[in-house]
């Protein structure tokens, strides 16, 4: 910077205004100024001017996990959008763990990321609400609700979701449907198994523990789910995968024990991945709009690194999508159970 002011004829305190766009600079000066730095090629050490300034023109971003659709349709928004407004993105793995997420937290903090947005299934309510008030910078919660602080939380009504899937398959005229869930140590997979047991419930339905088995939100983990139901000798008419990659293993599972879907067995998942319209028979499943949930959250994000007011964000809710993976109950449906 030194070299810079000497060029130009100035002080290094008028370099710095310049640069960092403080204080009123005549604009022949700036002009001196921003000469002198092509003739010598200077580029600023925007670390130093971050932590100078506390502010980096960047906004950090920490999502659950980088596999899927999901969180690609996450990246590409938050990358789209930020560009365009003329910030630098920062992405981080929480690695789906509340202690991992707090490390990537403070990360992002001393990179001193104008806002961060956070993407979690592990971390709860006191924990977030903790942090938005004591962070030196802003926070945005994707995936949780915070009744106190609805400005800076983005979510999907799960149960709702859930409840969508659930209740399309009651109202085919199935009443033994048999569930997959996500993982139940997080609340993602508690409000979908929610939403599942209150569409069976309304329709007076007694959810069946013989017919649920937990997931894991893989291919892998929904086809053994579906194999440990099957194994049990219980009979269901339908099945609830709760996320699309557990439907895809289920629907192999049920292939290979010769179960026709959706002639003998409807089978619905959730989140509406790509692969969904292409599966043979096409999935029927409930779609999530994270697409605009991106782009609600980084505006939010924006709005509040440049000190601006914010409104509450309503919850988000799903749409369901049929398609040929699930019929009206059959009277004549074959016997599978043997």
């Amino acid at each position: 910077m030194l070299h810079v002011a000497q060029a130009a004829g100035v002080s290094k305190a008028t370099v710095s205004r310049v640069l960092n766009r403080t204080g009123q600079i005549n604009p022949l000066t700036e002009a001196r100024v921003f000469a002198a730095i092509e003739a010598l090629g200077y580029r600023p050490n925007t670390l130093a001017q971050a932590l100078a300034t506390q502010r980096s023109n960047t906004i950090g971003l920490i999502i659950s996990d980088f596999c899927g659709p999901y969180f690609g349709t996450l990246l590409k928004q938050a990358a789209r959008q930020i560009e365009a407004a003329g910030k630098h993105l920062i992405v981080t793995d929480g690695h789906d763990n509340a202690t991992t997420e707090r490390v990537a937290i403070d990360l992002l903090v001393e990179r001193c990321c104008d806002a961060i947005v956070i993407h979690t299934r592990r971390m709860d309510e006191d924990q977030l609400m903790t942090l938005i008030n004591t962070l030196p910078v802003p926070l945005v919660v994707m995936n949780r609700p915070l009744p106190q602080r609805p400005e800076h939380s983005i979510y999907f009504d799960q149960q709702q979701g859930a409840w969508l899937a659930a209740q399309h398959l009651v109202s085919l005229g199935h009443r033994e449907i048999a569930c997959i869930t996500s993982s139940l140590g997080t609340m993602t997979g508690l409000l979908r198994l929610c939403g599942f047991h209150q569409a069976l419930s309304e329709a007076g339905i007694t959810p069946c523990e013989a017919l649920t088995e937990q997931g894991d939100n893989e291919i892998a983990g929904g086809y053994h789910a579906c194999q440990q139901l099957l194994s049990r000798g219980v009979t269901f008419t339908a099945l609830f995968a709760c996320n699309d990659d557990m439907a895809v293993g289920a629907l192999r599972a049920l292939s290979e024990h010769g179960i026709q879907v959706p002639q003998q067995v409807s089978l619905v998942g959730f989140d509406d991945d790509p692969l969904a319209q292409y599966m043979t028979p096409a999935l029927t499943t409930v779609r999530q709009p994270i697409s605009e949930m991106s782009r609600v959250a980084i505006d939010q994000a924006l709005r509040l690194s440049a000190e601006l007011p914010l409104d509450a964000i309503l919850p988000f809710n799903g749409q369901l999508v049929v398609r040929e993976s699930s019929q009206p109950l059959s009277v004549n449906a074959i016997d599978y159970t043997g």
